[in-house]
């Protein structure tokens, strides 16, 4: 039997008989690779119909064994928070990042601390006197961690039958490759047939994989989409690379929640853990200035306060400029919207920048009120004192809608020294107890945020 080429789409892996220049099944352009299906293997001719033995379980005569779904800690608690509580055994991880974020040093870390666990690092992409050079940098110095330097995946595998380790590191899962197909690395086939084979391997030896993946010019993983789908958890490590700040977020969990975030900073040591990141984010932040307003968000159980910032100037241009880094910039289009229908204000002849300090995203309309703002302190040169916070979301009738978890959030501002807390009214008639020490403003709609903001200035 021959070979025959087909054109697979890296985007969805849809498979096309020609080269196009559009996948048909997702619309994306470019993404058509081609690929040498090898022949397949002749077919054993043993009748498994009269074996008479039957495989399928019912599920409710299984035996539960507790030890599938055991933890290991890795040491790094803000980690452990993403993952839902450390590793689980036998699971496999995808760790995805920019080039550059510090995937690397996070992944010798976690082989650091996890001192009672046999760890294998593959590496297809560095050397031996990298990984090590990195190490003496980060002070990582004990057994039991061994470096592989390879892309055979043949190899790997007969390494990991002698080796038997507790955790297995792939960096990356592009490089690897399968000499039984002709197409080169990266591609759909071997990234498809490399990670299936290590998953394969993962779960018969019960160790815990992770799989280092890169990332395309879309800021998403590259490769196949099926490759998301096989692991059991898929880690984004994010953070602008001039700042100091990382974040490690779950798009995909098994085995717990993807609502829970891990916050770092990058140091000359490597990264090290915020533990309390309220105060990490809003401790430099100016005071007493215009466009400026802290604001409250939930990832997962932990309150978070971040500050969004609002800067707004004359255009020079017919088309004025919007740009947005951390706020959803549909988000940002609409909220400039309400306020130029409902308040008059008007924003066709200035440029409108937003910025979330320390390298967060909003991704919950709980930060509505706070960004709506910083935009008419700004706008109005109005300047909010550093005891002023805005929670809540706002419709496109103005209206300002009760969130969640409000209780959190307000006992999250209180232990900060907030004194004041704008909020929706709906909110402040459900909540049970009324803190002490705290003044909330009922906001019903954009108007009376407008007062709100012009009471506090006459103060």
């Amino acid at each position: 039997m021959k070979k025959s080429i087909t054109y697979v789409c890296s985007e969805c892996g849809c498979v096309h008989d020609r080269w196009q220049g559009k996948c048909r099944e997702c619309g994306s352009w470019d993404s058509l690779v081609e690929t040498v299906n090898e022949p397949a293997p002749a077919k054993k001719t043993a009748q498994t119909k009269t074996s008479g033995v039957r495989q399928s379980v019912e599920l409710s005569k299984m035996k539960f064994d507790a030890n599938e779904e055991k933890r290991s800690s890795t040491g790094i608690s803000e980690l452990d928070r993403a993952l839902g509580g450390g590793i689980v055994r036998s699971s496999v991880t995808l760790l995805s990042g920019e080039p550059g974020i510090g995937k690397s040093t996070l992944l010798l870390q976690i082989c650091s601390c996890m001192t009672e666990q046999k760890i294998l690092y593959v590496t297809g992409e560095e050397s031996a006197a990298q990984i090590k050079l990195r190490a003496k940098r980060l002070g990582i110095e004990r057994d039991n961690i061994f470096l592989l330097c390879e892309t055979d995946i043949d190899s790997i595998l007969s390494e990991i039958n002698e080796l038997s380790p507790d955790i297995l590191i792939i960096d990356s899962v592009q490089t690897m490759v399968d000499r039984s197909l002709s197409s080169s690395p990266g591609s759909v086939a071997q990234v498809n047939r490399t990670a299936a084979s290590l998953i394969s391997a993962s779960k018969q030896s019960k160790m815990a994989t992770i799989l280092v993946g890169h990332v395309n010019k879309d800021g998403v993983i590259a490769g196949p989409k099926l490759l998301e789908h096989m692991v059991d958890v898929v880690l984004y490590f994010e953070g602008e690379r001039s700042q100091s700040c990382r974040v490690i977020r779950a798009i995909k969990n098994r085995y717990g929640s993807t609502n829970e975030i891990g916050l770092f900073e990058m140091t000359d040591t490597g990264l090290e853990e915020v533990p309390d990141p309220s105060k990490r984010l809003w401790e430099d932040s100016p005071k007493n200035v215009s466009g400026s307003c802290p604001v409250c968000l939930m990832e997962g159980t932990r309150p978070i306060i971040a500050e969004v910032q609002a800067l707004i100037t004359k255009s020079p241009f017919n088309t004025p400029k919007r740009l947005s880094t951390g706020v959803d910039y549909n988000r940002m289009s609409i909220l400039l919207a309400v306020l130029e229908k409902r308040l008059g204000l008007k924003f066709y002849d200035k440029d409108v920048y937003l910025n979330v300090i320390g390298g967060l995203r909003f991704d919950e309309t709980a930060t509505d009120l706070g960004i709506i703002t910083a935009i008419i302190s700004c706008i109005r040169d109005i300047k909010l004192d550093g005891g002023t916070i805005a929670i809540g979301e706002v419709g496109l009738s103005g209206e300002c809608r009760a969130i969640n978890s409000m209780d959190l959030r307000i006992k999250e501002a209180a232990r900060l020294g907030f004194e004041r807390i704008l909020m929706p009214k709906r909110a402040i008639d459900r909540l049970k107890i009324k803190p002490s020490g705290i003044k909330l403003v009922p906001i019903r709609s954009v108007y009376d945020l407008i007062n709100a903001i012009d009471e506090k200035r006459g103060e």
